[in-house]
């Protein structure tokens, strides 16, 4: 009755060239298969997620919320670990140590000297926090704060004075008069 003509079953079979389906994964889909964690850690657990609180990142180029900002950053100084600073610092309000400074500082707002910090020469400033090595002339005007890793040796007048347990404060230490501390804030 009905024949099939091999000839044009053939001619079909040879037309049609798909590619060949892929054959299911182990789970029945095509899904590719998951990715190694290249930390190291179980790829099967998620991965946590860190939030950064944005509003405590300072915007410097918002000069409208803190006016002062930007100048007082202007004149901060930073001397890192493992650098050495010589000389005379001068027009500079916030001085921090983290290396080794020998220098003459007049007139600064605030010295901060890191416990890896040491500072050598002489130095006058309003306030001064010292977790460090000082080694000579210091006059802090206002507060002095001497930290549990600071060490002060050699001429130190004072404000006012905080050392916390295990800070060694050692020389010539005197606090400041009250008539130089009225002509100082005047």
């Amino acid at each position: 009755m009905f024949r099939r003509d091999k000839d044009k079953d053939n001619e079909n079979k040879s037309s049609i060239d798909a590619p060949p389906i892929k054959p299911f994964t182990s789970k029945g889909t095509h899904a590719p298969k998951k990715v190694p964690n290249p930390v190291g850690g179980n790829s099967s657990l998620p991965t946590p997620v860190r939030y950064i609180n944005v509003s405590s990142i300072p915007n410097r180029h918002n000069h409208l919320e803190h006016p002062h900002q930007s100048e007082a950053d202007s004149k901060r100084l930073v001397v890192g670990k493992n650098i050495r600073l010589c000389g005379e610092i001068s027009a500079c309000e916030h001085l921090v140590v983290e290396g080794y400074v020998e220098v003459t500082l007049n007139n600064a707002c605030l010295l901060e000297v890191a416990s890896s910090g040491v500072f050598k020469g002489s130095a006058q400033v309003d306030e001064a926090i010292i977790s460090g090595q000082i080694d000579g002339d210091l006059t802090v005007n206002k507060k002095l704060t001497v930290l549990s890793s600071g060490k002060i040796s050699g001429s130190v007048r004072y404000g006012s004075i905080i050392i916390e347990a295990g800070g060694e404060v050692s020389g010539d230490m005197k606090a400041l008069d009250v008539a130089s501390k009225d002509t100082s804030t005047v």
